[in-house]
């Protein structure tokens, strides 16, 4: 049975108002409510006082609606008294500004005084509803480093880092010698007179800033892990665990896979649009953050946040559009949501999230959010067994995080961005309505047939080797520009042309390369069965040297036409692809689809805008069909409203 329902707060409202809440909970068709996140001071008001009276309350009234609960241990948001007492639990921002008490997630990571305190009310809490046969999900904490809490800068952080060092490295002049610590005369004779990268002239040492990308990995990892072993110490075993992963994960500071490896499943808070956005975020990379927290462990996962109103916090952002955003409920069960809690019930009067609006509005009416929500559970109800069927894809995007921790060290283009990168090469597989996991790099993708690998310019020879052998029994391995650049440590390969240890596997060398903004975009042209095709690069461009390799696209301005912008190799039974710069993606679709074919690849050609994505379940297809536009389509003799959604059995 999947679970359909809404995120709760009772405690910000008086004790009367939570009967007419559950009622009207109730007649969505809701079967769960999720609580407690945020409610550290109501279970431990003063120090080592626990009273847990009020969420026993509210557990037994939600019971007798034959709710579940999915209970969210409250150490985002600590109380007053804690920070009063321990003010060095309080992170430091770049310039050492205390993040003072008011906010939420302040707290610094690598704080014995913070951790020993989370661990003690984790554990009280877990403890006291171990039983309690209504709690089926504990939530960790809360969107692990959302909002910049995944950094900190005191003094607490730079000893643990100058730790962390010494751990890896053990001896200073390995250090030394691997970070090329011998420009610029940053030697140290010592780990403790390496500084935290807090601001200074110029930039730190590429590797350095890895390291410390690492290290704030590690250290909000190992608080994660820690809370998360306290919960299945004390838990019943009818209860599972998890934690609500916050969307932007590639411009995060820590590892989303080693975060949610000892979870039993994924959970994530979906928002297409927040504050500040005149916009949603397109549909193709909605799709992909679906398929990145599907891949996180290989497995369908939650949604414990599905927006539903306008968000803000200061500044409040679009206004989905009626029926767009049971749209996007739609289009993430399609893409592996098994279960499905919109945030958040009714909107709150007071605090910072007054303009976080909800299913119900400030003015209590049950409107129009009200009953698109309520459509959708009594719809997806329906489909059990299909939201819990497996989705079996046979394109894989790898991406890696020292790679990108690489790239926000050093962008190369001011207007880089690894996101925008990665749905290059991601969109026009969209676009034909494929199927796509978002993987990890370490991960084994020996069963796809097409492998994408945008910009890793940190590639090392295991990887490299593992895509040589898929390529050679016969897989498509694409990749963009700047492949194979740098070592582990961050630093750039000596002696080796580029692409480095992937150069045989592509065919080609990079004779010289040139950093280009987004406004600055030079044509390409494209050459035997695509020559009539014209298309252009911005952000960057590699001039490439087929060494083997065929020329796919070339470059038009009279001083390098020589060179080729794309090329293609083959290489076993496989090819591999070579991408020399942010090539548009109207110039990467006929390709795209040459690929899809060559690999038997079930494929849908859809307008503009109708996504349709296929599910198995009993060797029975189903395909949901999404009219992402605000105009009325047709498509396949069916005509779709605005923002309307089909489920059509094949």
């Amino acid at each position: 049975m999947s679970y359909f329902g809404v995120d709760y707060y009772p405690e910000h409202w008086p004790s009367s108002q939570m009967e007419e809440d559950l009622t009207g909970i109730k007649g969505l068709g809701a079967n769960m409510i999720r609580i407690g996140e945020f409610a550290w001071h109501v279970m431990e008001p003063k120090e080592g006082e626990f009273d847990f009276s009020y969420f026993d309350k509210v557990i037994e009234q939600a019971k007798a609606y034959e709710f579940k609960v999915m209970f969210g241990t409250p150490t985002a948001t600590f109380p007053a008294w804690l920070a009063h007492k321990y003010p060095s639990i309080l992170s430091k921002d770049e310039y050492g500004t205390v993040r003072e008490f008011g906010g939420r997630r302040q707290y610094c990571f690598n704080s014995e005084e913070y951790r020993e305190y989370s661990a003690r009310i984790t554990r009280e809490l877990i403890k006291h509803y171990r039983n309690e046969e209504a709690i089926v999900v504990w939530q960790v904490d809360n969107e692990f480093g959302h909002e910049g809490s995944d950094q900190c800068y005191c003094e607490q952080c730079k000893r643990a880092f100058q730790k962390f060092l010494k751990e890896k490295y053990n001896d200073i002049h390995e250090l030394n010698e691997r970070w090329g610590t011998i420009f610029w005369g940053q030697t140290y004779n010592d780990f403790t007179e390496i500084p935290a990268p807090t601001p200074t002239i110029t930039t730190h040492n590429p590797s350095l800033k890895l390291d410390w990308a690492r290290f704030r990995s590690f250290s909000l990892n190992s608080y994660a892990h820690q809370m998360t072993e306290i919960v299945r110490e004390e838990k019943g075993p009818h209860q599972e665990i998890t934690t609500n992963v916050s969307g932007g994960f590639f411009d995060k500071w820590f590892d989303h896979e080693e975060n949610l490896r000892p979870m039993d499943f994924v959970s994530y808070d979906n928002y297409p649009v927040w504050g500040g956005l005149e916009q949603p975020i397109p549909p193709s990379e909605i799709a992909m953050t679906l398929d990145f927290n599907r891949g996180l462990k290989g497995q369908n996962f939650w949604i414990v946040e599905e927006l539903m109103g306008a968000q803000g916090h200061d500044v409040i952002g679009y206004l989905p559009r009626p029926n767009q955003a049971k749209l996007w409920s739609y289009q993430a069960f399609a893409h592996g949501c098994s279960n499905m809690l919109y945030f958040r019930w009714r909107g709150m009067t007071r605090g910072a999230e007054q303009f976080c609006y909800g299913v119900i509005d400030h003015d209590n009416r049950y409107g129009r959010k009200y009953h698109e929500v309520k459509d959708v559970f009594t719809e997806m109800s329906k489909y059990d067994q299909l939201l819990e069927s497996p989705i079996e894809a046979e394109i894989a995007v790898l991406y890696d995080y020292d790679n990108i921790w690489s790239w926000r060290a050093q962008t190369q283009s001011k207007d880089f961005h690894f996101n925008q990168e990665l749905m290059r090469l991601y969109q026009p597989f969209y676009d034909l309505n494929t199927k796509l996991d978002v993987i990890p790099a370490d991960r084994d993708f020996s069963n796809y047939k097409v492998v994408l690998v945008p910009v890793m310019q940190v590639l090392n020879e295991e990887l490299a080797t593992r895509l040589k052998e898929f390529t050679k029994q016969g897989g498509t391995v694409i990749f963009s520009f700047r492949a194979g650049l740098k070592d582990k440590d961050n630093v750039i390969n000596f002696g080796q042309t580029l692409p480095g240890p992937v150069a045989d596997l592509t065919g080609i060398r990079v004779e010289e390369i040139e950093s280009l903004t987004a406004e600055h975009r030079l044509s390409v042209k494209g050459e035997h069965d695509l020559s009539q095709e014209e298309s252009y690069v911005n952000i960057w461009r590699d001039l490439i040297v087929p060494e083997g390799a065929e020329t796919i696209y070339r470059y038009t301005d009279s001083l390098y036409k020589e060179y080729a912008a794309v090329t293609r190799n083959s290489y076993g039974d496989g090819e591999a692809f070579y991408i020399g710069g942010g090539l548009d993606v109207e110039g990467l679709r006929p390709l795209v689809k040459k690929v899809v074919e060559n690999h038997n690849i079930d494929y849908e050609e859809s307008p503009i805008g109708v996504e349709v994505y296929t599910r198995v379940v009993d060797e029975k297809e189903y395909q949901f069909i999404m009219n992402h536009t605000e105009e009325e389509v047709s498509y396949m003799n069916k005509v779709l409203a605005p923002y309307e959604t089909q489920i059509v059995k094949k």
